[in-house]
């Protein structure tokens, strides 16, 4: 078989650029979370680079893109592999650029910390908290291994969201040192409305090299569980709760029965049988606060508090962030292989309505998870809602009736940017891609934009980069 790209005159070009060949390895570093969704299993299962380069410095990642321009080669940018929606996965081959080891942490100021994409945001916040006790505004539930550069790149919000609002908003992300894919590629320093030209971009157009973040004062935050017999008291307590403006929380998370019970393994001595939870990370400050709160709230009864907890009764136990988000999902897939997840917007200011109509409508079939947020200043909630797949018929279908009932989905079953949410081109991002770009070698059949610019995205059908039939994805492109 004729090999795809002239990997050896690549080495060559490389120098002493670290790379990996050993198919075992590029194999595990062409992947991501994509098995989450049966439906990107199905299709993504197949997908391998050629090549893993590891470059350790800005330099050495314009010397692997001015090689690959040169000899046509696709890169596609990895941080830990975190993602779940095929963010990182090769669909090409070619290069799987892998940023791990870009992970310095450049400088920390009142306010802001510099560092690399591969940077563990873990250990951010353990650097910015020795150095002047901040921390980062928001993180993803894989917080202990997730790198910054690829929450820009593929994530949109998470723990911390409920003050903060999402990654995208202004302010929340300060600079973005960006290399080009150009025959002589450019090193580009993007700030306010330009950061959009990256930001959950999926690597599409530009190497994320340097990050500047904003970062707030470091709390310590105290993990608490509050039980309710019914799930739609356990959502109006989370949004309540999310209003109260002298209580500083950094989750409220609402999840309905039988969920906790059955997938927190860990924590199962605190979850009475039948109790939605509303886990939530409380301001050690505002403990007192909080109490007087839940007092007021009839049926609210504190399941879990870690403050009035032995150490040792809460060793081995997972933090509430590591229940929460993406972590859900990940905690029910390892009891049952046959839960999968949607992603929900249920909108102000109708949000607990609209939650109470999809939950009576699925019952158990989708079980309630929410994540409180808050958007220009107003409290609302995502949904990243479990599932009990059947087939791939009965998740659309499932998909339809949310949005027939107001609660738009971000379809976590498809790997594109457009299909998981906008459904519909982002100009700014495709016209930066046509500048930074010229020849698609960027993670290619991430952006439908590039590739299909006559996609229609009112057909109900789903788009498939032609290369995956080559790997056995058997699509046939209908919804």
């Amino acid at each position: 078989m004729t090999a795809r790209y002239d990997i050896a005159a690549l080495k060559q070009r490389l120098g002493a650029i670290r790379v990996e060949e050993n198919p075992a390895l590029v194999k595990q570093k062409s992947r991501d979370f994509f098995w989450y969704s049966p439906v990107l299993k199905r299709q993504l299962d197949g997908i391998v680079g050629d090549i893993v380069v590891s470059p350790r410095s800005t330099d050495e990642v314009v010397q692997t893109l001015r090689a690959a321009y040169a000899l046509g080669i696709p890169v596609t940018p990895r941080g830990s592999g975190t993602g779940n929606y095929g963010q990182a996965m090769p669909l090409s081959g070619g290069i799987v650029l892998n940023l791990a080891e870009m992970n310095r942490i450049v400088s920390i100021a009142p306010g802001r910390v510099v560092c690399e994409p591969g940077a563990v945001m873990v250990d951010i916040d353990a650097a910015t908290k020795a150095h002047s006790r901040q921390e980062l505004r928001m993180h993803p539930s894989t917080y202990n291994t997730a790198s910054i550069g690829g929450f820009i790149a593929g994530g949109s919000s998470g723990v911390g969201s409920i003050n903060w609002g999402g990654l995208r908003d202004l302010g929340n992300i300060l600079r973005l040192q960006v290399v080009t894919m150009e025959a002589e590629p450019r090193i580009l320093d993007l700030r306010g409305e330009d950061l959009n030209k990256v930001a959950h971009a999926y690597g599409t157009n530009g190497i994320i090299t340097e990050v500047e973040m904003p970062l707030t004062q470091a709390h310590e935050w105290v993990d608490i569980i509050v039980g309710f017999d019914d799930f739609n008291d356990a959502a109006r307590f989370g949004n309540l709760l999310g209003e109260e403006d002298g209580i500083l929380t950094k989750l409220i998370a609402p999840i309905a029965a039988p969920v906790p019970q059955s997938y927190f393994l860990r924590h199962k001595r605190f979850l009475p049988d039948r109790k939605s939870v509303v886990l939530l990370m409380v301001a050690e400050q505002a403990l007192d606060a909080f109490a007087t709160f839940v007092k007021r709230f009839a049926g609210a009864e504190v399941l879990f508090d870690a403050s009035r907890i032995a150490a040792a009764d809460r060793e081995g136990l997972p933090a509430n962030y590591e229940l929460s988000w993406n972590h859900t999902t990940l905690r029910a897939l390892r009891v049952d292989p046959a839960i999968t997840y949607l992603q929900v917007l249920f909108p102000f200011p109708n949000q607990l309505e609209t939650i109470a109509k999809v939950h009576g409508h699925f019952g158990d079939e989708v079980m309630g998870h929410l994540e409180y947020v808050r958007f220009n200043g107003k409290v609302t909630c995502f949904g990243l809602s479990l599932v009990r797949f059947t087939t791939e018929e009965r998740l659309d279908q499932i998909i339809r009736i949310h949005e027939e009932i107001g609660a738009p989905v971000f379809n976590p079953h498809r790997y594109t940017l457009e299909e998981g949410g906008m459904k519909q081109t982002d100009r700014v991002q495709l016209a930066f891609k046509q500048e930074a770009d010229p020849q698609g070698l960027l993670n290619p059949g991430k952006m439908i934009a590039w590739e299909d610019p006559d996609f229609d995205f009112d057909s109900g059908k789903t788009y498939l980069f032609p290369s995956l039939s080559a790997v056995g994805a058997g699509w046939d492109g209908d919804a």
